[in-house]
């Protein structure tokens, strides 16, 4: 015979549960019944606004207090309070929330009036670090006369109610901390706890007093004690762009950041109310290109609630590069990572930051752009980050992303391509780009090209293999970028109808190749002859494009497995058409010919900067020995 009905959650199993597993941390307690207390506070608040509630709402400030002899906790709040049957409906039936019911009640005259819980089940985090909790509560809407309602639970499904003698309204929370949870019995754990979740909280929290000093009507100070306000209720990111100016931004930066010695380069205030809730304010700070830069800087909020820090996965991977704050509503109110990343309203808010972020920089761009080159080179790390892990990021980003040529000028993709389709076109149809990533150290390069008519770019983002890589293939093989020292520069752009002029026959040039071949590291350099300009130097070295660029990807995570573990290998390019290569040719004395051929490949060397250290020491000795003759 078939029966139905409805599943009853019983509660004798439940307190293990919550104990070990509601929250992926114990310390959320105190978030929970602050966030609680500061619901209650609202409540009456909004009672207050609409009419509902005609008393003197007086000092709402909530109160934090530890008694380490006691071993207690006590969260006390002069908000809505609850009567005894309020207690038997939100703390007696688990995951009833109050919240919700408040809102449902009220959203036609309120809003959702800031309430942050939904779920009914944080109050009972406290029995994660509690062996007994007590409630002592009166409701707003009892009358001195009446009393108000105890309420006591060991941790088990059993529980005591009764009514006690309290004056006023509002609701103390008594923790009796477990002998496993004493340490947040520690005023500084506390204190830590309080700064990191609830720093921004709506309602102004006590935690202990502090001394300050004043001065009385003759101007002599005097030392006062007065309430230890820890939080900021009233934050930057709440108020409206309007009511802000530039140092308001800035001392807010440092309010989040007090360690930060530097300002942020700008910020964007997020302000959004449709189709989602969304506030915050995002921080650019200065990336150095070769530091690494810090990530957990945006702090994620709900309802100045903090929830986490820890945003990889959750927004785009280049925009955990900012700083700042990000508030929603609607984002839930639960600090397990793969939560939030699952949850839709937090990918819309994630697509959203991308676009506002791509909006203020386009922005910049056209209206500043004097301004946003002297920004390049502290936001370049991360533009580039964003065009590359960020598709929609990268399609946005190709207006404005800029490459700086050797003498300091800017261009972007669209303007190269435009100013030097005469010069940097090669006989496919591609046009090559020519890049330097040291200009001091790729100095003879640099200039050799310079001298031929052409540009080169300075790029020395540790970035920068990744991110040709991937302009290359964005552009369908249009587009190909060259290092300046990694070949010939008839080699790096090769021309149609290109000829070269050889001095010596095909057998000259393999007797050439096999003699500098016998007298250098063969396993650091492959020997090529090549047909160069008498005026080039009779020996260079260059590393093939492909292998330095895997290589460099590899260092900054990328490339083909293993090709960081690639030994170094060079090209030792000899020139044919050079003097020295017919006098090594001619001379009939090996040592002789040995000779030529280590000082020109040292020469090389020392233009490639791989000439360091003791051979460096040898050869500026050997030929000073030379020059002395």
């Amino acid at each position: 015979m078939s029966t139905s009905g409805r599943i009853s959650v019983t509660a004798d199993n439940i307190f293990p549960i919550i104990k070990k597993f509601l929250y992926s941390d114990h310390e959320i307690f105190l978030r929970e019944l602050i966030s609680n207390a500061v619901d209650a506070t609202t409540k009456l608040k909004t009672l207050a606004s609409i009419g509902e509630f005609k008393g003197e709402l007086g000092d709402l400030t909530i109160s934090v207090k530890t008694d380490k002899n006691k071993k207690t906790i006590t969260i006390s709040d002069r908000g809505v309070g609850m009567t005894a049957d309020e207690i038997r409906r939100y703390i007696n039936e688990v995951a009833f929330s109050g919240a919700e019911e408040f809102v449902n009640k009220y959203k036609d005259k309120a809003g959702d009036a800031g309430i942050i819980g939904h779920f009914g089940l944080g109050f009972y985090s406290a029995f994660m670090v509690a062996d007994k909790v007590e409630i002592f509560t009166k409701s707003w809407t009892q009358t001195d006369e009446e009393e108000g309602t105890h309420w006591e639970c060991t941790g088990t499904p059993d529980f005591v109610m009764k009514p006690i003698e309290k004056k006023d309204r509002g609701t103390d929370i008594v923790l009796h901390i477990s002998s496993d949870s004493t340490e947040f019995l520690e005023e500084y754990r506390i204190r830590e706890l309080l700064k990191k979740y609830c720093r921004f909280l709506p309602v102004p929290i006590q935690f202990g007093t502090k001394e300050i000093t004043e001065k009385d009507e003759k101007g002599k100070e005097i030392k006062k004690t007065v309430p230890d306000i820890v939080n900021n209720p009233s934050p930057a990111w709440i108020k409206k762009p309007s009511e802000l100016t530039h140092e308001d931004y800035i001392n807010f930066y440092r309010e989040l950041y007090p360690l930060s010695f530097e300002e942020p380069l700008f910020y964007i205030h997020l302000n959004v109310d449709y189709p989602f809730n969304l506030t915050g304010i995002l921080y650019f700070p200065k990336i150095k290109p070769l530091m690494e830069p810090s990530r957990n800087k945006i702090q994620l909020y709900q309802n100045q609630v903090f929830v986490t820090d820890s945003l990889e996965g959750v927004v785009p991977e280049f925009l955990t590069l900012l700083h700042g704050v990000i508030d929603s509503r609607d984002i839930p109110l639960n600090v397990s990572r793969s939560y939030l990343q699952s949850d839709a309203n937090v990918k819309k808010i994630s697509s959203h930051i991308t676009k506002k972020v791509a909006d203020k920089l386009e922005e910049m761009f056209k209206n500043s752009r004097e301004d946003f080159e002297q920004k390049w080179n502290d936001i370049k790390i991360f533009i580039e980050y964003g065009m590359l892990s960020e598709e929609k990021f990268y399609e946005r980003a190709r207006k404005f992303a800029l490459f700086p040529t050797t003498d300091g000028k800017f261009h972007t993709l669209d303007e190269l391509r435009k100013n030097l389709m005469d010069r940097h076109i090669d006989k496919e149809g591609h046009l090559v780009l020519l890049y330097a990533s040291d200009k001091d150290g790729q100095y003879a390069y640099i200039q050799k090209a310079k001298d031929s008519g052409h540009t080169v770019l300075f790029l020395d983002s540790p970035l920068t293999a990744h991110l040709i890589n991937k302009l290359e293939y964005k552009q369908d093989d249009k587009l190909r970028f060259a290092r300046v020292d990694a070949g010939p520069l008839d080699q790096l752009i090769p021309k149609k109808d290109q000829t070269k002029l050889s001095i010596l026959s095909q057998k000259q040039k393999d007797d050439l190749r096999d003699l500098v071949a016998k007298n250098v590291d063969k396993e650091k350099f492959t020997v090529r002859v090549e047909d160069l300009s008498s005026s080039d130097e009779p020996f260079l070295i260059t590393q093939p494009e492909f292998m330095r660029r895997m290589k460099e990807m590899n260092m900054m995570g990328g490339g083909f497995y293993g090709s960081g573990n690639l030994p170094e290998s060079f090209d030792l390019i000899v020139n044919a058409n050079h003097p020295v290569s017919q006098k090594i040719l001619e001379s009939t004395d090996s040592e002789q010919q040995k000779q030529l051929i280590q000082h020109c490949t040292e020469l090389a060397m020392l233009q490639q900067n791989l000439l360091k250290g003791e051979a460096l020491t040898d050869f500026v000795r050997r030929n000073i020995a030379l020059l002395a003759k």
